[in-house]
């Protein structure tokens, strides 16, 4: 699919048909990418390695995805095989489900992660190209609702049936909802040859600018903080708030719940003013981390803290709306990386994590390193800012000095 696989004049029951298609894909990646979070515990003790040892589960996922995404969008700029990605997720969490020791599994978890960017890359173009140009952010939202929906239903699900029957019964679960997204793409969203324009070389086109860079590090700095923070959430609810193993599910739900409000508040703001939009949410994250370091231990609180720190969220579609306005031409390879740089925070913020509690600062010390890596986010989008103002303030006075000419007869 491209930008213009379905024209903005498309019935709007062909439009919806098309979103719902494509959040199911993201359901289903949400599901697999986070139900291993909840999971994690059990994982460690029937592969026999340590709870931080295991977190190499959850990076091994996100660096299949750093890698996957440059590689396949620069060939999915043109052929957009989502088909073809789908059915690998699928192969990649069955490869899961049967993996017969923890190393096996680490290289099922990265052959899982690789299309994870190329996909939510293509079909956020796919929802822009959908929308009006002011409400692009929302149409990505749409489709992004899929992965939120995900936390809030599909990752609580399937850590229940993952404590219920075996972690393995959860990824076998995301294998079948991935091969229901296959089918449903291919009733509801049309095949094309993607852009018969686009080139491998203009594609790494982007990869020249500037903007593309400080909205990368964004992703991959400044979004540590979630993944260092929710990749141990088990034993810091069970640990530290109090919280019994049977009522992890219910916490998760209020994490998808966050991350729903933050997908919907932050489209909306990206749509009001892109960038003032981008700082509010990188804000947001730095006190919810705080907030977490400090009131853990209050089971109250713990509630309100895992709704604050799902709804994080919100930086999410002002990103990757930001992403698709300083990209020029190469916006498949963007789209993507944005997903590819999510991901790189997603295994930094873990690594960094299970660093800072093997060390033994303890369960709730993921929350100092979030807000550590969201000033340094917080730092990126500053710069970005100020090279935003600097290049305006070179077009307008290259608007005010050029010279004009009189009409020749």
């Amino acid at each position: 699919m491209s930008d213009e696989v379905l024209p903005i004049v498309a019935p709007r029951s062909r439009v919806s048909a098309a979103e719902v298609a494509l959040a199911v894909g993201g359901f289903g990646i949400g599901t697999g990418e986070f139900a291993i979070m909840g999971l994690l515990p059990q994982v460690a003790e029937d592969v026999a390695v340590s709870v931080p040892k295991a977190g190499a589960v959850i990076s091994a996922y996100a660096l299949g995805v750093v890698v996957g995404a440059p590689l396949i969008a620069v060939l999915a700029a043109r052929f957009h095989a989502l088909l073809v990605l789908m059915a690998l997720f699928a192969l990649g969490n069955f490869a899961s489900a049967v993996a017969p020791d923890f190393y096996m599994l680490v290289a099922a978890r990265f052959l899982a992660g690789l299309p994870h960017g190329a996909y939510f890359g293509v079909a956020a173009l796919v929802a822009a190209g959908l929308a009006a140009p002011n409400q692009r952010a929302r149409a990505i939202g749409r489709v992004m609702m899929g992965l939120t929906i995900a936390t809030l239903f599909g990752t609580p699900l399937a850590a229940w049936f993952g404590q219920a029957l075996g972690w393995r019964t959860a990824f076998a679960i995301v294998g079948g909802i991935s091969l229901l997204t296959v089918v449903l793409v291919w009733i509801h969203v049309p095949r094309d040859k993607g852009d018969p324009q686009a080139t491998p070389l203009r594609e790494l086109g982007a990869l020249g600018k500037v903007q593309v860079w400080l909205m990368l590090g964004i992703c991959a700095i400044g979004c540590g903080g979630m993944f260092a923070v929710f990749s141990y959430i088990t034993p810091a609810l069970t640990e530290v708030a109090g919280v019994s193993l049977t009522n992890v599910p219910i916490m998760l739900s209020v994490f998808g719940a966050g991350m729903i409000l933050g997908n919907i508040v932050g489209s909306r703001l990206a749509d009001w003013s892109l960038l003032p939009a981008i700082g509010i949410a990188i804000a947001f994250n730095i006190f919810a981390y705080v907030l977490f370091y400090f009131t853990m231990s209050n089971p109250r609180i713990a509630i309100i803290n895992v709704l604050f720190i799902g709804g994080g969220f919100a930086v999410v579609p002002g990103v990757q709306a930001r992403l698709m306005d300083v990209a020029g031409k190469a916006q498949t390879l963007a789209a993507a990386l944005s997903h590819s740089a999510f991901n790189l925070a997603n295994a930094l913020g873990a690594w960094l994590g299970g660093l800072s509690i093997a060390a033994g600062y303890g369960w709730t010390s993921t929350g100092l390193v979030g807000a550590i890596l969201g000033l340094a986010g917080f730092a990126i989008f500053f710069v970005s800012v100020l090279v935003d103002r600097k290049t305006r303030r070179a077009h307008q006075l290259a608007r005010t000095n050029r010279p004009k000419f009189a009409k020749q007869s």
